[in-house]
């Protein structure tokens, strides 16, 4: 149960969020009426007639002014209607409800790497703060961040998918239906969103563990006997877990986005293909539909991480 500081905090996050899905949606809305080309054309085909196209924007809406269509979609979208994909007339949110498990399924794989081998190279960097081990994590870590997703996922699939086959270069299998499936054919997509992940967290949290480590209380600690293991695992880790929290709310931002281009390369059915695909066929409420749902999924995020924020430190629910 929330206390009433927690719920008054969640009322004023849930307020805050409303413009950040307008200004989201509607920038996005306006950066796809500026690209090339004329979806009625292409539903009417390239010999229609000039009248069978402007039949076509009338039937669809599209010969209305950019902020009645843009308002409309959002009246439609409180309502719970997405509207339909132009070109195939599927229901937006029928194609998003079958993409977008297959897009959370990796970037949960990526974000659970990421901290399963992040963490503890964090922790042996700031036990052997200035050492071999700590110059390798950091040098690791600078080349993890400097490397783009797109490249890390080709050689990923000319290394581990073409030339030696131990994984599938492209497809996905869902998890509700073949769970050592889909964690079979997400593994390289996983591993390639993870990169930069593994590098964040350890840095960030080798920087903050030196820092709470050299503090006078540590010390103390330190000379009243305990062992150093339980130094860092019992006081250090619990001192800084609201910094590494910052660290995987961001991470799991980043990643969600990163997705795009990743499932591009891994030819994943997920949000980031079908935004892609969506936005070169200029198929807007498919776009509009899969902008809202990542907008959603990130602002969601950001609330669980200001409810643990507020469990790990009260004061914060306070401000």
């Amino acid at each position: 149960m929330l206390n009433p500081l927690q719920k008054r905090m969640l009322r004023r996050r849930i307020v805050q969020a409303v413009p950040v899905l307008l200004l989201a949606t509607f920038s996005v809305f306006m950066l796809l009426k500026l690209l090339p080309g004329d979806v009625a054309i292409t539903l009417a085909g390239e010999n229609a007639t000039t009248e069978r196209i402007e039949e076509i924007r009338r039937i669809n809406g599209l010969d209305r002014p950019l902020l009645v269509q843009y308002g409309q979609w959002a009246l439609n979208a409180v309502q719970g209607d997405l509207s339909e994909s132009l070109l195939s007339g599927e229901e937006v949110t029928t194609t998003l409800a079958r993409v977008f498990p297959n897009t959370l399924f990796i970037v949960c794989y990526a974000i659970l790497l990421s901290i399963v081998i992040g963490v503890p190279l964090g922790l042996l960097a700031a036990a052997r703060s200035g050492g071999l081990a700590d110059r390798l994590v950091m040098v690791g870590s600078s080349v993890g961040v400097a490397l783009p997703n797109f490249w890390i996922a080709m050689i990923l699939v000319v290394a581990l998918a073409l030339n030696r086959q131990i994984f599938p270069a492209t497809g996905f299998v869902s998890p509700w239906q073949d769970l050592s499936g889909a964690i079979w054919y997400a593994t390289l997509p996983a591993v390639a969103l993870a990169a930069s992940g593994v590098a964040e967290v350890s840095r960030q949290l080798r920087s903050s563990l030196v820092e709470v480590l050299g503090s006078q209380h540590f010390r103390t600690l330190h000379a009243k006997g305990l062992p150093f293991r339980s130094i860092l695992w019992r006081h250090g880790l619990k001192n800084v877990s609201v910094n590494l929290l910052t660290v995987i709310s961001l991470l799991v931002n980043r990643t969600l986005a990163a997705t795009v281009v990743v499932e591009v390369v891994f030819a994943v059915p997920g949000m980031g293909n079908t935004i892609v695909n969506a936005t070169l066929q200029r198929d807007f409420p498919v776009v509009q539909g899969a902008v809202l749902v990542m907008v959603l999924t990130v602002i969601t995020v950001n609330l669980i991480t200001d409810m643990l924020y507020s469990v790990l430190d009260p004061r914060i629910s306070q401000r």
